[in-house]
C-alpha cells in the first residue's frame, strides 16, 4: 500500500499530455488541464480500484487512463499510497453529498428523510463497490488521517442531524448518537451483505425501502420512548 513510485520527477514532463497512442483504447484528453489532473487521476484510479481491485493496478496504467505521463502523477501525489487517499477523499465527499440529497428529498424530521439516506448509502455502495471496500479498509481508523477522520464524522454527522430532527432533540445528545450510531450499524452491514452477495441466504425478498424504513421506525420510535 506505501510503495513509492519507482522513480521520482521534480516537475511535469513535456510530455505531460502527450498525444495518446489509440490501440491502447486510450482517449485524448486535449482538453484537461494543469488545474484538474489531480481530479483525472483520481477517476482513472477509482476505475481501475473497481476493475482490479486497490492492490492491482499502476500508476502507470492510471496515468495513461488520464491521458498523461507517467510521470504527471508525481505533481500532485507522492505515491501510490497517496493516490488511494485522494480516491477514498473524494469518495467521502460524495458519499455525504448524497445522503445530504436524499434526505433533502423529504420532510425535515421524517422517518422517510432517514430511511433516505440509508438508502443513498446502500446505493453508493452497489454502484461502487470496490471504492466502498477501500473507504473502510485503507486504515485502521484514519487516526493518522485527520482529514479523512473528519470526512468521516461529517457522513456520519448526515446520520446524527437527521435523528436529531426526528427527536426533536440536539445532535449532542447521547439518545441521538446512540439513535445514529444503531441505525448506521444497520445499513452499513446490510450495504456489506449486498456487495458480498450474502442476501441470499435468506429465501425471502429483502427490499430496500421496506427494509430501511421498518429499521428507522423501530429504532427511532424506541429512543422517543427511552428519552421520555
Amino acid at each position: 500500500m506505501t510503495t513509492n513510485f519507482s522513480e521520482k520527477a521534480s516537475s511535469l514532463m513535456p510530455d505531460e499530455f502527450a498525444a495518446t497512442d489509440p490501440a491502447l483504447g486510450v482517449t485524448p484528453k486535449s482538453a484537461y488541464h494543469h488545474g484538474d489532473l489531480r481530479a483525472q487521476l483520481i477517476a482513472a484510479v477509482r476505475e481501475l480500484v473497481e476493475s482490479h481491485g486497490p492492490d492491482g493496478f499502476s500508476v502507470a496504467e492510471a496515468a495513461r487512463r488520464a491521458g498523461v505521463s507517467s510521470a504527471a502523477p508525481y505533481k500532485h501525489f507522492k505515491d501510490r499510497h497517496e493516490i488511494l487517499r485522494g480516491v477514498v477523499s473524494e469518495a467521502m465527499d460524495r458519499l455525504r453529498g448524497a445522503m445530504e440529497a436524499a434526505a433533502a428529498l423529504h420532510p425535515p424530521g421524517s422517518i422517510e428523510a432517514v430511511a433516505a439516506i440509508g438508502q443513498a448509502y446502500v446505493d453508493f455502495a452497489r454502484a461502487e463497490p470496490g471504492v466502498f471496500r477501500l473507504v473502510f479498509g485503507l486504515t485502521e481508523g484514519h487516526e493518522n488521517a485527520p482529514d479523512l477522520l473528519a470526512k468521516g464524522e461529517c457522513c456520519f454527522g448526515v446520520v446524527v442531524q437527521a435523528v436529531a430532527a426526528s427527536l426533536g432533540s440536539q445532535p449532542g445528545d447521547p439518545n441521538v448518537q446512540r439513535c445514529a450510531y444503531m441505525l448506521w450499524s444497520f445499513v452499513h452491514g446490510h450495504s456489506f451483505l449486498n456487495i458480498d452477495m450474502k442476501t441470499k441466504v435468506t429465501t425471502a425478498e429483502i427490499d430496500d425501502w421496506e427494509y430501511l424504513m421498518r429499521v428507522s421506525r423501530a429504532i427511532l420510535d424506541q429512543s422517543a420512548r427511552s428519552s421520555k
